[in-house]
């Protein structure tokens, strides 16, 4: 719960996530040309592979999962020989998950997690396998309607907590708000999300963030519309002048086609920027 994301890919799309509810999109990237996914049901129960290029610079990678029983196996090698291996086993005990995950060859990048989930609530922990590990604790709980959440990470070496963030989430049918008190309390993230009709097409959102440290505010509105069933465009606008859209077509079941761009209105001299992303699965 309550994570955020560096925006630092080509054509990444970011949600406006108003508590748990990711219904409003737009973009933040930088330009380059991104990405052609293709999973093919070959040898394993999915055999996929990724290629990114930006800038002069290539890379790419292969991933293979295997599923059997309550377990799935995925493993991951990219072009600088990298292999990211996890192994997820679901229900054993019951109503519950464990993640196990390592790096190769960077060997004390291993990690284990466990999940427990109630109708009411969940609990997840997780702690790294090396010499100075970290460990992560979160935990929800509530209703439909409303939540409550929060999250902290403590580093055995130092002693200290290096995160810890709290949020509640209220949820109707026509709206839904959320107010997070981030960055070890140094941030505070008031969300509004509102549906501007019964069959949900269309909706408009806005958010404000606080910064105590630095006594700075950002006011962000934003709005979505369903053109049709396989057709959404998404745009946000903030009070810094920052202006992103996008267009989203889904080719076929899994599959889809954004076309996003972005630039600075109170920059009108600075180009702006484009993002093409395809993601093709069987």
């Amino acid at each position: 719960m309550l994570r955020d994301s560096n925006a630092s890919q080509c054509c990444l799309i970011e949600a406006l996530a108003v508590g748990g509810l990711a219904s409003v999109v737009w973009v933040s990237y930088t330009l380059a040309s991104l990405m052609s996914r293709y999973c093919l049901p070959l040898l394993y129960d999915v055999l996929a592979s990724t290629v990114m290029k930006k800038g002069g610079l290539s890379s790419g990678d292969v991933a293979a999962q295997y599923k059997y029983k309550n377990a799935i196996v995925d493993v991951n090698i990219d072009t600088e020989s990298n292999i990211s291996t996890t192994l997820t086993v679901t229900d054993v005990p019951a109503s519950t998950k464990t993640i196990v995950s390592c790096k190769l060859p960077e060997y004390n990048s291993g990690k284990i997690e466990f999940q427990y989930f109630h109708e009411h609530g969940s609990v997840t922990t997780a702690v790294g396998l090396n010499k100075s590990p970290a460990l992560d604790l979160s935990a929800t709980i509530g209703t439909p309607s409303v939540a409550f959440g929060s999250e902290a990470t403590y580093l055995v070496s130092s002693g200290s907590f290096t995160k810890y963030n709290a949020g509640v989430r209220l949820t109707k049918p026509n709206f839904c708000a959320s107010v997070i008190l981030a960055d070890k309390g140094d941030a505070l993230r008031a969300s509004y999300l509102h549906h501007l009709d019964h069959l949900n097409r269309g909706a408009a959102v806005g958010e404000i963030t606080r910064k105590f440290s630095t006594n700075d505010s950002t006011l962000t509105v934003g709005c979505s519309y369903t053109v049709d069933p396989r057709t959404v465009v998404k745009a946000k606008l903030n009070n810094h002048g920052n202006l992103g859209a996008l267009l989203q077509h889904e080719l076929k079941p899994k599959s889809f086609l954004t076309i996003c761009g972005s630039f600075d209105t109170k920059a009108m001299e600075k180009s702006p920027k484009f993002g093409l992303a395809l993601s093709l699965k069987p």
